[in-house]
């Protein structure tokens, strides 16, 4: 390193410390070339300040400041060489290692760790600590919870065994673990809100347009209790349920969520979680967007008020019959593209060269609870021979079933191909059933076959384009999505716990360990699947070297590459020192600014 001279502002001399980098190849800077011909670019590396200032604050003459400056170049030259110097380390073969000796350390957390303390959850920890009485860090307790909760989901002690693994390992007992439960549950609504608060100094929320959707989770038990009931579960396990609804921003980042038993239907359960997002997070317009099962009419009428809005899907079959022929007619409808006007039987009897277009129709639509409202229907070929295709699977292998005898069909199951199989009870001469006769009902085909390629919604944006709101209506799958990562990827069912609160806390932590990882999606720009982000964090690891630092035990790839560039530090070096690790433990714990 060597000091630069060079005018600032006022041409006042200030003093630099730069250095040469030598790179095989240098974009976007200037560069020469050395005798090697190897490519070379100056970096600044230390501000010093400008040469009056720097004389009159040491009480030196301008040469006494610039050999001050000589000095410390030398001396940041020295520390990182020091710093850079080859290490070598001595194994012998015939040495064991130390047992009971932890030797293989997680890092992926770090940047799970990066954005815990950017959403200021220890602030949040430390305020509910000051209104409780143990002794043990809540904070810790819940960074480790959702640590574990994506890189090695399972029971809160494997969860605890696990942090074990981190290079920060718990200093709280396992019980504390389960004392932590039951007070982060009674804060459930203030950490929620505080999360939404503060996620605003990372990102901008997109709040205009939410999402709602709800699931559910079955637990390992036999006999159902006030909170965990039988009800219709969508992973179709025959064990008492917990029904989750959540809220989502536009951006798909999670926003809020609740819970409630599993024998309630999921339609109430969406207006008292928005009363709170209104009341706690300060909303006041904006659009939410849910499926049919969730589109009651109550839901649409609690957003047709304030400044509110709403897009639900609408099923065509659940349609009066007058009002689902005139959505499914010939006439008024238009090419999306341009919004040119078509003739639409033309393309449905040839579907095969429409296939790169979607066509739609508005129709006007109302109830009494909620007039003027607009439904939008759409049809699109491709999804027409889609539909087909899979009929046409559906029904060979109804074929196959009557060969065989088949005689029941699946209640939870609407696409198990036996609905297409109808049993008729006959006597030789017609009379009293003897016998069971099984055939394929045509009708049933025919009356699905009706509804291949349409796809409806209504709204009470009334005067938004068409094109706006069906845009608005497709990322409904981000939320799937979520429900997807919690269940899947964080294996938050089924669930051991058994008292409500510890039961209300474990999805919290599902929840913010969601939240941040959808976070950290959008810091990576959307490049990489959720199952390629997960598994390479889960694959970040540092052996431990006895009394000199870490070595990468990792494959370093793309992802882990944009990792590190994202968040600023780096953990692939050769050999890591204990004090570097150290200072990137440090940095990871910084809020955002």
């Amino acid at each position: 390193m060597r000091i630069s001279i060079r005018p600032s502002s006022k041409n006042v001399d200030s003093i630099y410390i730069i250095k040469d980098l030598y790179l095989r190849d240098v974009r976007g800077k200037k560069s020469s070339a050395d005798h090697s011909g190897k490519a070379r670019t100056t970096v600044t590396v230390a501000t010093l300040g400008k040469i009056p200032d720097l004389m009159a604050s040491m009480n030196m003459s301008r040469d006494e400041v610039i050999s001050w400056a000589k000095a410390e170049a030398k001396r940041m030259t020295d520390a990182e060489q020091k710093e850079n110097e080859k290490i070598s380390i001595d194994y012998f073969p015939n040495q064991l290692i130390d047992k009971d000796v932890e030797r293989l350390f997680s890092c992926g957390y770090l940047f799970l760790q990066s954005l815990y303390y950017d959403l200021r959850l220890d602030n949040v920890c430390r305020n509910i600590s000051a209104r409780y009485d143990f002794k043990y860090s809540l904070d810790a307790v819940l960074s480790d919870l959702i640590y574990a909760r994506i890189l090695e989901p399972g029971s809160k002690r494997n969860s605890f065994n696990y942090c074990q693994t981190l290079l920060e390992p718990p200093k709280y007992h396992d019980y504390d673990v389960y004392r932590a439960l039951s007070v982060l549950a009674e804060e459930m609504d203030y950490i929620q809100a505080e999360a939404y608060k503060n996620s605003n100094f990372i990102l901008n929320r997109n709040n205009r347009i939410l999402y709602y959707d709800c699931t559910n989770y079955y637990f390992a038990i036999e006999e159902d209790d006030d909170f965990r009931k039988y009800g219709k579960g969508k992973d179709h396990q025959p064990s008492p349920i917990v029904q989750m609804g959540l809220f989502m921003d536009g951006d798909g980042i999670p926003l809020a969520f609740n819970l409630f038993p599993g024998n309630q239907s999921e339609q109430p359960s969406m207006k008292p979680l928005e009363k709170e997002i209104i009341r706690n997070f300060g909303f006041t317009k904006f659009v939410v967007c849910t499926d049919g099962g969730l589109g009651s009419n109550d839901n649409r009428q609690f957003n047709d008020i304030e400044g509110r809005a709403f897009i639900c899907t609408q099923s065509l079959k659940k349609l009066k019959k007058e009002e689902r022929e005139g959505a499914m007619d010939n006439r008024n409808w238009r090419r999306l593209r341009d919004g040119m006007a078509v003739d639409i039987s033309e393309i449905k009897n040839e579907p095969e060269k429409y296939t790169e277009e979607l066509y739609y129709k508005e129709e006007a639509y109302g109830t009494r609870k909620v007039p003027g409202q607009m439904m939008i229907v759409t049809y699109s070929p491709r999804y027409a021979l889609y539909q087909k295709s899979i009929r046409a699977k559906q029904v060979e292998r109804a074929e196959e079933m009557i060969a065989k005898g088949k005689k029941e069909k699946s209640q939870s199951n609407p696409n198990d191909p036996a609905r297409f199989i109808a049993k008729t009870a006959v006597t030789a001469d017609g009379e009293a059933a003897e016998k069971t006769v099984y055939r394929l009902n045509e009708e049933k085909i025919s009356e699905e076959t009706k509804y291949d390629g349409y796809y409806a919604l209504c709204t009470n944006l009334v005067t938004d384009s068409v094109k706006d709101i069906l845009a608005v209506s497709e990322r409904r799958w981000e939320i799937e999505e979520s429900f997807r990562i919690m269940k899947t990827d964080f294996e938050a069912r089924p669930v051991y716990l058994s008292r409500e609160d510890r039961i209300k806390a474990h999805f919290l932590t599902c929840y913010l360990a969601l939240l941040i990882f959808r976070i950290l999606e959008k810091k990576l720009g959307e490049k990489y699947t959720s199952t390629q982000i997960i598994s390479a964090l889960r694959s970040m690891k540092l052996m431990a070297l006895e009394g000199t630092g870490y070595q990468p035990a990792y494959k370093r790839t793309d992802i882990t590459d944009d990792l590190h560039n994202v968040y600023g530090f780096r953990t692939d070096y050769q050999i890591l020192k204990k004090a570097a690790v150290r200072s990137i433990i440090r940095n990871t714990k910084e809020h955002s600014k």
